[in-house]
């Protein structure tokens, strides 16, 4: 059962999405919608956006958008217009514990959790093979995925990816009071706006309207308990010694100026997945999806 009523939202993320400015940032917000999921015996909503062509639906292999770190599916606000554009199908989940997901306060939080939630929506919701395209994070969760459901997965995509590099100690000493000043201190607009620029090669695109799309979510009931669950898991280490195992045919996409992640883990994910192809895109930071979303449009476009 699905539903786009508002009233899943609060009212001061309503009051806060009329404050967009950027056409594709407005319709993307528009668009998204909530299922309903039987999650541990419990009723959750879980919040999605589905783009399709009627002609297309049948037969065409959908795609599978994850977003990265605290974020949401606004973060393809830009690649999701290209590629509906071009008659894919797409859909754009928001991860387990992140986005605009309902997140119930006794749940736990964890990769592990990620993955199965993953596993029911597209059960419950896609029903067949996909290409996966995880950015950052969602790079981490698309490998993990595609580790333990190769059969779910046609092609895999990864932006920018994590899943090389292993998590800082600090996490598992994250707890309360400190867990909760940590997720204090990421609500702060203007650290939010410092990490955004160092995401982006032109900083231009660090606007106004981005930073209200990075920070929609926050005002999320359980934010704060859910990410501060998620980073005493320990969140996601190292798939190295797991990436020869991944049989799907791989498309790495990476900004040549990447300074959250570097670019080192590129040409080392290219040697270890053996079907792989690394691309580069030029003048790009850490995003991409929404720095060169044409480019990256067509990369994935062309390997579909």
């Amino acid at each position: 059962m699905t539903s786009n009523n508002t009233l899943l939202f609060s009212l001061k993320i309503i009051e806060n999405s009329q404050k967009l400015t950027e056409l594709t940032s407005i319709n993307c917000f528009k668009k998204i919608k909530f299922t309903k999921l039987n999650w541990d015996g419990e009723t959750v909503f879980s919040s999605y956006i589905h783009e399709t062509s009627a002609l297309r639906h049948s037969s065409e292999t959908p795609i599978v958008l994850l977003h990265g770190f605290d974020s949401s599916l606004l973060e393809y606000r830009r690649l999701l217009p290209l590629l509906a554009e071009a008659g894919k199908e797409v859909w754009v989940i928001d991860l387990w514990g992140f986005g605009f997901n309902q997140r119930p306060p006794l749940q736990t939080y964890s990769p592990e959790k990620i993955k199965q939630h993953l596993a029911l929506f597209h059960r419950e919701m896609i029903k067949k093979p996909m290409i996966l395209v995880g950015a950052s994070m969602g790079g981490a969760t698309a490998i993990d995925f595609c580790l333990s459901y190769p059969e779910l997965v046609e092609k895999l995509v990864l932006l920018d990816s994590g899943g090389l590099i292993k998590q800082p100690i600090i996490s598992k000493f994250l707890f309360p009071p400190l867990g909760y000043l940590a997720t204090e201190f990421l609500r702060n607009l203007k650290v939010r706006q410092s990490i955004s620029k160092t995401a982006y090669f032109d900083k231009n695109y660090a606007s106004e309207d981005a930073l209200r799309c990075a920070a929609l979510h926050l005002d999320c009931d359980n934010w704060n308990q859910a990410l501060i669950k998620f980073t005493k898991s320990g969140g996601y280490g190292s798939f190295e010694d797991r990436l020869g195992e991944i049989e799907a045919p791989t498309l790495i996409l990476w900004g040549k100026n990447d300074q959250i992640l570097g670019t080192k883990s590129a040409p080392l994910f290219q040697s270890l997945i053996k079907n792989s192809e690394l691309k580069w895109i030029e003048n790009c930071g850490h995003v991409p999806h929404l720095e060169q979303a044409e480019i990256t449009a067509q990369h994935i476009i062309r390997c579909c």
